[in-house]
């Protein structure tokens, strides 16, 4: 009785230590899978794409691999896509311009939220989680509408030209729709959440003992927050600043709605060129070259955190 008593306790054991070990492999392949399906298998499709010619057929391109001579298949590349992306300067200054503006947006998101955070962390009691509710409330309505009602506030008869004519700082509405500043208020309006909230997470595990230690050394407050508690959020600040700039380079419809089409940015262009020109392949290369340039500032967060972890 006690050798099958041993004999039941090794198999159940073995069996549980099996159980644990694939689910583990099942909980980290889970996210392995939906970026295979929903990232990689998408990329290399867009990137197939963009070495092909466009025809006028549906689908509006050539396949790669040509079957006509029988045999092997026959691979026929296109680079004309890339090559005209450097000799039009149209494509150079709208990712340029992209650049510009998700920079900017991505620096003013960090000027307002950090201050905002840092008072929603030393906040205490329920005021605390009323703040971070009004922060994350926006998420509950519809993207397009919240841009919809900005056009409403920018429009010359909007809510902002009434208040400046009602206490006299105009004498007639300025133009805000349309004009480049109208995008960069959409971009920052809609993206400030996603800067607040990294730093939010962020400055809430910091140990405030280090600051006091730092003060009673003689530090001033100036001194103690650029020496102590700027550093330290450094990791916050990386990743709300990838969360506001990624999003912002390939922005559609905030430039789409409050631009007008008298903003050049890429997320526009590429619309452009899937529908109204046609256009498959060259979109698909100028798609490839903005995830390249996107994937920079992705690889030095992740070089950071690499370096910060080792030390």
């Amino acid at each position: 009785m006690a050798a099958s008593d041993q004999s039941l306790k090794r198999w159940y054991s073995k069996f549980t230590n099996v159980v644990h070990r694939n689910l583990r492999s099942l909980i980290v392949g889970i996210p392995f899978v939906w970026l295979l399906l929903f990232f990689l298998v998408p990329f290399f499709i867009v990137l197939k794409l963009s070495f092909a010619e466009s025809i006028i057929a549906s689908p509006p391109f050539t396949s790669l691999l040509d079957w006509s001579g029988g045999g092997f298949p026959e691979i026929s590349i296109n680079k004309d896509n890339y090559l005209y992306l450097i000799e039009d300067d149209l494509y150079l200054r709208t990712y340029l311009n992209s650049l510009k503006i998700a920079i900017t947006c991505t620096i003013i998101c960090l000027l307002i939220g950090y201050p905002m955070a840092y008072g929603i962390v030393r906040t205490q009691g329920t005021w605390r989680y009323i703040l971070l509710l009004l922060i994350i409330l926006p998420f509950w309505t519809s993207f397009l509408l919240r841009v919809y009602a900005w056009m409403g506030i920018l429009a010359d008869q909007g809510t902002i030209n009434d208040i400046l004519l009602y206490l006299g700082f105009i004498d007639k509405p300025i133009k805000l729709l349309y004009k480049p500043i109208a995008v960069y208020i959409g971009i920052v309006y809609t993206y400030l959440p996603f800067m607040i909230l990294p730093l939010y997470a962020n400055m809430e595990k910091l140990d405030s003992s280090l600051r006091e230690a730092a003060m009673d050394l003689g530090a001033n407050p100036v001194s103690t927050f650029f020496t102590v508690t700027l550093p330290m959020t450094l990791p916050g600040i990386i990743a709300g600043s990838l969360l506001v700039f990624i999003p912002a380079t390939g922005e559609f419809v905030v430039p789409d709605l409050l631009g007008g089409g008298n903003v050049l940015m890429i997320g526009r262009l590429l619309s452009s060129e899937f529908n109204a020109n046609h256009d498959w392949p060259l979109a698909s290369a100028i798609a490839v070259v903005l995830l390249i340039v996107l994937v920079l500032p992705m690889m030095l967060y992740h070089r950071v955190q690499a370096s910060q972890a080792n030390s």
